[in-house]
């Protein structure tokens, strides 16, 4: 056969196969957001959940969600910062470098229901943090670290040796080349995969079941002490994040409107997630634009 023709015919069936990615993709999205936006409004978005009546919102899982990714971020990126850096640029070629991967790949191999039953027996039972915020926290730092370490470390490794050699003969030591050269052009790429993580992190439930609780209790918005019990700001208090509330509309609650609560909240949790992955660009090459000057 003629290689030109082969040439064709195997970049159609991969276009094909790309073709039919992106219209499961689409399917997905499409069938959610179609179900679910026309039900989202201001007062969804600003009001509390009712356990038994219609008309109940999303405020304060919503809060929650957001209150618990920013957490997870400030405990898991400077570890994961890190250790991306000793592996791109201080680790040698040895077992115990291999055994660090290795560990990380198994670490992100585990099921997140894993996860959260550790950090129930851990965290909740043996060190008493009760069903908390922060438990949530720490157990999503678990199985977020991974990710988060693999795109700092591919990253970093994806800068050219030119621009690190450039570095070094200018006299700057190892550390000013990492931070003043190869951090700011490996920027985009770090940036991408703490945005895809916090999407990853905003959309957990199973973990988050038996570390964070599946309670919404009361708290006053005004009360920025956050050692107060009633404080929105208190990492010890229970918090059911907006993916644990889906799943418990659809398995637990009783309220006449569950169904019309469980597409608004879903639609919502894509959007945010769909925030996050599109942003991610934006704000690398903005970011990567100012840090190296570059037009």
């Amino acid at each position: 056969m003629n290689p030109k023709r082969i040439n064709n015919i195997a970049t159609a069936v991969i276009y094909g196969l790309v073709g039919i990615v992106v219209l499961i993709l689409l399917f997905l999205i499409g069938y959610i957001l179609f179900n679910g936006v026309p039900d989202i409004s201001w007062k969804f978005l600003t009001t509390p959940a009712q356990a038994f009546s219609a008309g109940g919102g999303i405020r304060d899982q919503l809060f929650n969600s957001l209150y618990l990714l920013v957490l997870t971020l400030l405990i898991s990126f400077p570890i994961a910062l890190g250790s991306g850096i000793y592996l791109a640029e201080y680790a040698p070629d040895n077992w115990f470098t291999n055994l660090i991967r290795t560990t990380i790949e198994v670490l992100s191999s585990l099921p997140s229901v894993v996860v959260g039953l550790f950090g129930y027996l851990f965290l909740v039972i043996q060190l008493h943090l009760s069903f908390s915020i922060l438990s949530g926290a720490i157990a999503l730092t678990f199985f977020n670290l991974p990710l988060l370490t693999r795109s700092i470390e591919e990253s970093l490794n994806s800068v050219s040796d030119l621009q690190k050699q450039a570095g070094m003969s200018l006299g700057l030591s190892d550390w000013r080349t990492i931070t003043r050269i190869i951090l700011p052009v490996g920027l985009p790429g770090i940036l991408t995969g703490v945005i895809l993580s916090a999407g990853r992190v905003f959309g957990e439930a199973a973990a988050l079941i038996y570390t964070a609780g599946q309670s919404a209790p009361i708290v006053n918005y005004a009360n920025w002490n956050i050692f107060d019990p009633s404080s929105f700001l208190n990492p010890m208090r229970p918090a059911e994040t907006l993916a644990v509330h889906i799943w418990k509309v659809n398995t637990e609650s009783v309220t006449p409107d569950a169904h019309l609560i469980s597409s608004a909240s879903s639609a919502v949790l894509i959007i945010v997630i769909l925030i996050f992955n599109l942003s991610a660009r934006f704000i690398g090459n903005w970011l990567y634009k100012k840090m190296t000057a570059t037009r």
